[in-house]
C-alpha cells in the first residue's frame, strides 16, 4: 500500500498587526522576516510582541561620552539595544561586559548580537545579577562608563507565560530568573496581611494598599489558592471598586498596576540588589569614569539619588545630575513604555 504524504497545513490566516493570543504573534515575534509589520506597530507608539524599545539612547550616549579603547559594562542586558549603541561608539576597540540575570531572553540576546558581529573579542555576556559588579571587575579591571536600565524588558512583559502582567492571563510568577527564589503566588500562600500592606506602600505607593492587602488574604483565608494573573487582577479591581469619579477605570487599573510592581520588586529583592549595586559601584569604576541609571518608579528612582548625593558629599564622585533626565515628548509619543523612565548620572572623581 502506498504511502500518502502528510496533507501541507496552511498558517493560519494572520489577522492584523495585533492577534490576542501571544503565541500567534508570529509576525512579530520573527522581526528578521516581517519588517514591514514592526515598522508599521512601531510607528503606532507600541512594541512588538518580543521585542523591546529602548529608552533615552541619546541622552545616555551624550553623557557617557564613550570612545574607542575603552572599557564598560551594560549592568542589564535586556534585548541588548543599549548594549548594541554602545559597542558601535566603541568602534571595535575596547570591550563591553553585559549582565543580565535572565536565562530565558539572554542566549537570545547574545545571538542577535553575535549575528551583529560583536564576538568575544569586543564583549563578554554573562548570566548574573549586576550586584556582582565587583566580580566582573576583578577581570576587566577598572571600568570606564556604566549602564544601568532598571526597567523590566517590554518582552518579559509581553510574554504571558513570565506572568509580569495582567493584560492577559498568566501564571501569577513575576521572577526575573524563574530558576531561582519562589514565585509571586508562592508568595502570597505564606505572607500576613501586616507584610503585604507594608509591600505595597514600601515598594510601589498605593494609596489604597490597606483594603487590597485585605482583600487577598480574605481570598486566602477562604481557601483559594491565588495562581493566575488575572485572579489576582480581579482581586484587586474588586477591593478599590470604591474608588469614585469618572476616573475610577483608570485609577482601579494603576492600583493593579503598581501592586504587581510591588509584587515584583519583592520577589526579586529589587532593593537588595540595587542598594547593593549602588554601594559597589564607586570600587569598579575608573578615576573619571561615568555611571548612568535609568529608573521607572519612585522607590528605586530615590535609592539611586540618595546613593549619588552622599557618595557626592563624601568627596566619591565629584559631579553628580542635578535632577532626573526625562525622556522627550517624541520619545513619550512613540514609545508610551518611556514615560515613567527617569536618567540619573555620577562621575567618580
Amino acid at each position: 500500500m502506498d504511502s500518502q504524504e502528510p496533507k501541507h497545513q496552511r498558517r493560519p490566516r494572520y489577522k492584523g498587526t495585533h492577534p490576542k493570543a501571544y503565541r500567534d504573534k508570529y509576525k512579530e515575534l520573527q522581526p528578521e522576516k516581517y519588517a514591514d509589520t514592526i515598522e508599521k506597530v512601531m510607528q503606532k507608539g507600541s512594541t512588538p510582541a518580543g521585542m523591546h524599545r529602548s529608552i533615552c539612547v541619546d541622552e545616555i550616549l551624550d553623557f557617557l561620552q564613550i570612545t574607542p579603547g575603552q572599557t564598560g559594562l551594560d549592568a542589564t542586558l535586556g534585548f541588548g539595544g543599549h548594549t548594541q549603541a554602545m559597542l558601535r561608539c566603541l568602534g571595535g576597540k575596547g570591550h563591553l561586559y553585559a549582565l543580565d540575570v535572565d536565562p530565558i531572553e539572554l542566549p537570545r540576546t547574545q545571538k542577535r548580537l553575535e549575528d551583529l558581529g560583536y564576538g568575544s573579542e569586543l564583549l563578554t555576556v554573562r548570566q548574573m545579577n549586576f550586584s556582582g559588579i565587583d566580580q566582573i571587575a576583578l577581570e576587566s579591571g577598572p571600568i570606564d562608563f556604566v549602564l544601568a536600565d532598571l526597567g523590566v524588558s517590554s518582552m518579559q512583559i509581553d510574554n504571558p507565560e513570565r506572568g509580569f502582567s495582567f493584560k492577559f492571563e498568566g501564571p501569577l510568577d513575576l521572577r526575573l530568573n524563574p530558576e531561582k527564589g519562589i514565585s509571586a503566588a508562592d508568595r502570597l500562600k505564606t505572607i500576613s496581611e501586616y507584610e503585604l500592606e507594608g509591600m505595597f506602600i514600601e515598594n510601589a505607593d498605593e494609596p489604597n494598599a490597606a483594603a487590597i492587602a485585605h482583600a487577598v488574604i480574605s481570598q486566602r483565608n477562604k481557601g483559594i489558592d491565588i495562581r493566575t494573573t488575572t485572579q489576582l487582577q480581579e482581586i484587586i479591581k474588586d477591593a478599590v471598586k470604591f474608588i469614585p469619579g469618572s476616573n475610577s477605570k483608570d485609577a482601579i487599573k494603576k492600583s493593579c498596576q503598581r501592586c504587581f510592581q510591588a509584587l515584583r520588586i519583592d520577589v526579586n529583592d529589587e532593593y537588595e540588589v540595587l542598594y547593593e549595586f549602588l554601594e559597589k559601584l564607586p570600587s569598579v569604576l575608573a578615576p573619571g569614569g561615568r555611571v548612568a541609571i535609568l529608573a521607572f518608579h519612585s522607590g528605586e528612582d530615590r535609592l539611586v539619588k540618595k546613593s549619588f548625593q552622599r557618595l557626592f558629599r563624601e568627596g566619591i564622585y565629584r559631579e553628580v545630575a542635578p535632577g532626573p533626565i526625562r525622556p522627550s515628548a517624541v520619545e513619550c509619543n512613540t514609545n508610551s513604555r518611556a514615560r515613567s523612565a527617569k536618567l540619573r548620572w555620577a562621575i567618580k572623581a
